[in-house]
């Protein structure tokens, strides 16, 4: 998700240590092996095929989850074999990617271009990313490209970072804005992911943009309904959710506008190991999706899991099935 830095922090060496104990979980099964020796074994997916096998990652968050599966069936659906890992966040599965460990993500372009940025060149690094997708694209390919990553065109899809507090706490205190929140000198608890504490579209920027009196971040991830269930209860004041967030209106939120552009506009994109799923026959199958795939259907299809309580698997092939993507 896209994000316009104002401030910005290293990323912890703890960091490191964790991504190397997640990854370990993973390796025996698709540690650098080349695309037809991994492991079909896999958290979801459907083993070999004739076009050789696939690791695709997924973050832990709903919508996430959801493009992996439409990635997974579009290319199971070309031939290829597919299996889907879950890692926590972009500080576990993009050194992942490097690596070969996994094969493909579903990413959002400004937020990989600042990540990659800020891995290169510091905490301090200006920006690359802007609202113009073309340019911040071309600034992720120029970041990726050395480190054996491909970038895919974007689609007209879009999800960006986004912040809500409950229509009580807004008519109280009289915020629409996040400048409001930061004028009303409240102290914040923040609901989400705890890389909010590191992130400069999160904690960083919301206190050096917006002057907002952060106390603490609770880590019940991006969105997540314990994340905005805390705001409703009055644990936490905001929550950290994303534009898409289908589920709002049903925990009683709204979304504060970020008035000052802290965030950039996100558009989803894949993102693969050049080495395993840089040929032709990928880009082609994902690329159908990416021509068809907008933001309303983005916000639907997250309902029907967050809302309806269906599973990603059975939303993604009903969505795809409905678009004609599939062969079958």
């Amino acid at each position: 998700m896209s994000r316009t830095p104002r401030a910005r922090r290293g990323v912890r060496a703890a960091g490191a240590a964790l991504a190397a104990v997640a990854l370990a979980a993973t390796a025996a099964g698709c540690g650098g092996e080349s695309l037809e020796e991994k492991d079909s074994g896999s958290d979801t997916g459907s083993g070999g095929g004739k076009k050789g096998s696939l690791v695709i990652g997924s973050a832990g968050f709903t919508e996430s989850a959801l493009l992996a599966e439409l990635y997974s069936q579009l290319l199971e659906d070309d031939g290829y074999g597919t299996e889907i890992k879950t890692l926590k966040n972009r500080e576990l599965y993009e050194p992942a990617l490097e690596k070969g460990q996994i094969d493909v993500v579903p990413e959002y372009a400004a937020t990989l271009a600042e990540f990659l940025n800020t891995k290169k060149n510091g905490p301090e690094a200006e920006p690359v990313a802007s609202s113009d997708v073309d340019k911040t694209v071309e600034a992720l390919k120029k970041l990726a490209e050395p480190k054996g990553l491909k970038v895919l065109p974007a689609g007209e899809a879009v999800d960006q970072n986004a912040f809500a507090v409950t229509k009580e706490f807004a008519a109280e205190h009289n915020v629409k804005t996040l400048s409001d929140l930061g004028k009303s000198k409240q102290k914040i608890k923040i609901a989400a992911g705890d890389e909010c504490d590191l992130r400069p579209f999160c904690r960083p920027g919301l206190e050096k943009t917006y002057g907002i009196d952060i106390t603490e971040i609770d880590p019940k991830g991006v969105g997540t309904p314990q994340a905005k269930q805390a705001v409703k209860d009055g644990t936490d004041q905001l929550v950290l959710t994303t534009t898409t967030d289908a589920t709002l209106e049903d925990f009683g939120l709204v979304l504060l506008e970020d008035d000052k552009g802290l965030q950039n506009a996100d558009n989803v994109l894949p993102v693969v190991n050049a080495k395993d799923a840089g040929d032709k026959g990928v880009e082609a199958a994902l690329g159908k999706l990416t021509k068809v795939l907008t933001t309303d259907d983005l916000i639907q299809l997250n309902r029907k899991i967050d809302a309806e309580r269906q599973k990603p698997a059975d939303v993604a092939k009903e969505y795809l099935e409905s678009k004609r993507l599939l062969k079958g």
